[in-house]
């Protein structure tokens, strides 16, 4: 539909043609790559947004800065709901993928500016990505497994968020909390991790807690505080009174008879304790006499409930969360109960160690020194909120990082080294032979503007990127796989060093950032012509 139609059928209609809307969409994607720029690698930079409220938010993860930032752009929108939806599949790159997409269109308008047609320069990016992915396999580095190649894996994502020190101290919690979970033939979940939040002390005070923390306590002032050598009940049942589901009534003409009711309303209720209390009296005798007894709820429990629970040493928690029922079994062995009928202590679940942590107003408890489990902690520690919710976002990254290396079974050298080398493979003359006319000039783009992941590294670093880039290519013509070592500006080798990347997320990138950039060099025109509003206008209104 061409312009003038367009103004015929809406004459409030905003259009922007051909050159106009080329433009518009190239200004976009590098303002918002401008945006994030400073943020890649360890030595990017922070950004504090501030929200209409005037809360602060530090960080420099590239997901959250797109999720949070207001942005009113339309082509800037859609670049920000992509690069999301880059981290939703691979866990990270959201930010690499910004500057990749706005490097594309800034090398095409090159071309595009000295009057090659948009189609023609897609062609090249189609092809350069398909090579780019062939490439991608073969670069790609299979590697066994083990604990030291993903305790590199896991460091290389943490320090891009992190300070070093802090990043080296929660590589081996979040290695050690995916390898406990890993369960041989399934898929890792990770919701089996819980990261628990608590605003005390220093950050270098976080850890791996291999059992459950809970952010609620015990309900009952006499309850023991600390126990040893527990016994784990987990149950789904009402230890409380409660009102029938059908409107009911009933009447008494006698103090006899009000306390016979109430002991009959109390009885069903005291019928559940007993055989808990029985169950506890079974399994803490004789050599387990000195072992504590836990009860886990996930329903409630009334005061006087607790009472005689208090009474016979039973440490219990009403309420707990749902998500945390389902750890708390595959933390302890245990199995959720949904009925008192049935107890007997094969149905019971062991920790080392139960306790309660008083912080202020508020109450956490640890169950912790659980024998092999399959659901763990990291408790994450520091003095405000900004420094909580910034490792909260490393760590996800870093989990996410490691289950991706354990299910791709291979890693790509990072540090820029793939970029460099992918760059050097797509300008040989004997792929370029294979792209028939001009549709080379999308492939040479496309070369180029996988530089721009090396050079924003060198640049972040305070180096002069155009001298590492000669560093690296001079490196990388005798075959040596290179990346850039930021301590001294020089080159190294990745895999010596530790650095990797994930395999899926460079993938992902070079698939989403071409389709990107193909989309927004096809507009021809931009056009702002939704719906006015249906309701009728003011008298006096125009």
């Amino acid at each position: 539909m061409s312009s003038s139609a367009v103004k015929l059928a809406n004459p409030n209609a905003e259009v922007l043609r051909r050159g106009d809307a080329l433009a518009m969409n190239i200004q976009s994607a590098r303002g918002l790559q401008n945006v994030l720029r400073s943020n890649l690698s360890p030595r990017g930079t922070l950004k504090l947004l501030v929200d209409g409220a005037n809360q602060l938010m530090l960080t420099k993860d590239g997901k959250v800065l797109l999720s949070q930032m207001q942005i009113t752009n339309p082509v800037a929108v859609m670049i920000a709901r992509a690069a999301t939806a880059q981290d939703d599949v691979a866990g990270d790159g959201t930010t690499g993928l910004v500057l990749l997409v706005g490097e594309l269109l800034k090398q095409a308008s090159v071309y595009v500016e000295e009057g090659v047609h948009p189609r023609v320069i897609t062609d090249g990016f189609d092809a350069a990505k398909a090579e780019a992915l062939k490439f991608l396999d073969a670069f790609k580095t299979p590697v066994n497994m083990d604990r030291e190649i993903l305790c590199s894996v896991a460091r290389t994502a943490l320090r891009t968020k992190l300070q070093d020190r802090l990043a080296d101290q929660m590589t081996e919690a979040v290695v050690d909390a995916v390898l406990a979970i890993r369960q041989d033939e399934k898929p890792i979940d990770l919701f089996m991790v819980e990261t628990m939040k608590m605003q005390h002390r220093t950050a270098t005070d976080s850890k791996l807690v291999r059992g459950l923390v809970m952010d609620h306590g015990a309900r009952h002032p006499d309850m023991p505080k600390r126990q040893s050598n527990c016994f784990i009940l987990t149950l789904n049942v009402s230890l409380e009174y409660e009102k029938t589901e059908v409107n009911s009534g009933f009447f008494y003409s006698s103090a006899e008879q009000r306390d016979k009711l109430i002991e009959s309303e109390r009885r069903f209720v005291d019928d559940r304790l007993r055989k808990i209390v029985d169950l506890r009296d079974t399994v803490c005798s004789g050599a387990n006499k000195d072992c504590g007894f836990v009860v886990v709820n996930q329903k409630g429990i009334d005061p006087m409930s607790l009472d005689v629970l208090a009474k016979h040493g039973i440490f219990a928690l009403r309420r707990a969360k749902r998500r945390n029922m389902e750890r708390l079994q595959l933390c302890c062995n245990g199995v959720a109960q949904n009925s008192v009928d049935e107890l007997t202590p094969a149905v019971l679940g062991r920790a080392g160690l139960v306790y309660e942590h008083v912080l202020g107003e508020d109450k956490y408890t640890f169950i912790e020194d659980c024998d092999a489990p399959k659901s763990v902690t990291i408790l994450i520690k520091g003095p405000n909120g900004h420094v909580l919710q910034q490792i909260q976002d490393a760590v996800r990254d870093g989990l996410r990082a490691v289950k991706n290396a354990i299910e791709d079974k291979a890693l790509v050298a990072g540090a820029g080294a793939f970029q460099v080398a992918c760059h050097r493979h797509l300008l040989r003359p004997e792929f370029l032979r294979t792209v028939r006319g001009k549709a080379q000039m999308g492939v040479k783009a496309f070369a180029e503007a996988l530089l721009v992941i090396p050079k924003t590294i060198a640049t972040n670093g305070g180096y002069d990127p155009m001298d590492v880039l000669v560093a690296l290519d001079e490196e990388a013509q005798d075959g040596h796989t290179v990346g850039i070592d930021l301590n001294t500006g020089d080159v190294l080798d990745p895999a010596q060093e530790g650095i990797w990347d994930n395999y899926r997320v460079l993938r992902q990138q070079l698939h989403s950032c071409s389709v990107i950039a193909t989309n927004l060099l096809h507009v021809d025109e931009v056009m702002r012509a939704g719906r006015a509003s249906l309701k009728a206008p003011n008298p006096g209104e125009e």
